[in-house]
């Protein structure tokens, strides 16, 4: 099952990013660059050219894991998805890191918080949705269940993916700027 779910998430966006769409390359750049704790106040190191090219490679290999894990689904040989069991110092660090993380995220002038006072009712509904997947992943990782934490970061990448393709308010959309 997890070829199923990084495939799905690895194919979306890849082409999504790849192929720019709606500006989501740019707009993945530009979040990513804003997002970074330290030092990211500079220069970005890399260009939005080289985030598509990575981005090319999910989209070529997300479809073969896909295709890959359905057809062990449909031939009955995928496994549940079991985590080891995780010593209570690595659940309690995850934590921190992640609290830590959003935090940082949701602070005044976190990217977390610029975009939902710019973004109408789904962009905020992603917003909560990922920040609820990243709770979620950590707190389903933390007890083993595997399973719910796909589906926890699954969740999560599509809201990424809602926030990378979604059109803010007050924001020129391609199609206006060509006018």
């Amino acid at each position: 099952m997890f070829d199923v779910a990084w495939g799905a998430g690895a194919t979306a966006f890849g082409w999504i990013i790849a192929t720019d769409f709606r500006q989501a390359a740019q707009r993945f750049h530009a979040l990513s660059h804003a997002a970074v704790p330290f030092g990211g106040g500079g220069a970005p190191v890399v260009g939005v050219g080289f985030v598509r090219f990575v981005a090319g490679v999910f989209a070529l290999v997300g479809p073969v894991i896909l295709v890959t894990g359905l057809m062990d689904v449909w031939r009955g040989e995928a496994g549940t998805y079991e985590l080891p069991p995780i010593p209570a110092w690595f659940v309690v660090a995850e934590a921190v890191v992640v609290a830590a993380f959003l935090w940082w995220m949701w602070r005044r002038s976190g990217v977390l918080r610029r975009e939902w006072i710019a973004g109408g009712v789904l962009r905020r509904a992603a917003i909560a949705g990922l920040t609820a997947s990243l709770v979620a992943f950590t707190v389903c990782f933390g007890f083993g269940r595997g399973g719910w934490v796909l589906l926890s970061w699954l969740a999560g990448g599509l809201c990424g993916l809602t926030l990378l393709t979604g059109h803010r308010p007050g924001e020129e959309s391609a199609t206006e700027a060509d006018v």
